[in-house]
C-alpha cells in the first residue's frame, strides 16, 4: 500500500507547460516546500518529487535546468537515467529504483492541481 502525505492543491495551468518538455514548480508538501518534476504528454501530467533515489539529492543541475539524453532524465550529481514513463532508473547508481510520484489532476479549466497524496507507487 503506498504511503500518503499531505500535499497543497494549487499547481499552474496545463496551458503553461509545454508539452513533452520536463518542467519544475515548487509546493508545499506536508509543512515542507518540495521542488516537483513535472511532465506533460498531451493533456495528462506525470509529476514526481526532484529527488535522485540514489542519495537524496535534487536531479536538476540548476533550478528547473534538468538533464536529458535519448529521451531520459538524467541526475546531475551522479549520472543515474530514469525513463520518463514510470520514473524508474535504468542506469547508474539507483537502478531498479524509482523517482517518488507526485498525484496531480486536471480540473475542467485547466488548472493542475496535486491530488491530495504523495505516492510510493511505480506509475
Amino acid at each position: 500500500m503506498p504511503e500518503s502525505e499531505s500535499v497543497s492543491s494549487s499547481l499552474t495551468r496545463l496551458a503553461d507547460l509545454e508539452d513533452g518538455v520536463i518542467a519544475s514548480v515548487n509546493a508545499e508538501i506536508d509543512g515542507e516546500m518540495e521542488s516537483i518534476i513535472l511532465r506533460r504528454r498531451g493533456l495528462s501530467v506525470q509529476a514526481w518529487l526532484n529527488i535522485c533515489p540514489h542519495a537524496g539529492r535534487r536531479l536538476d543541475y540548476a533550478p528547473g535546468r534538468f538533464l536529458l539524453s535519448d529521451g531520459l532524465l538524467v541526475c546531475a550529481a551522479h549520472g543515474a537515467s530514469f525513463e520518463m514513463e514510470r520514473g524508474e532508473c535504468i542506469g547508474g547508481p539507483c537502478r531498479g529504483a524509482s523517482l517518488r510520484a507526485v498525484a496531480v489532476r486536471i480540473d475542467a479549466e485547466g488548472g493542475l492541481h496535486f491530488g491530495g497524496a504523495r505516492s510510493q507507487e511505480r506509475i
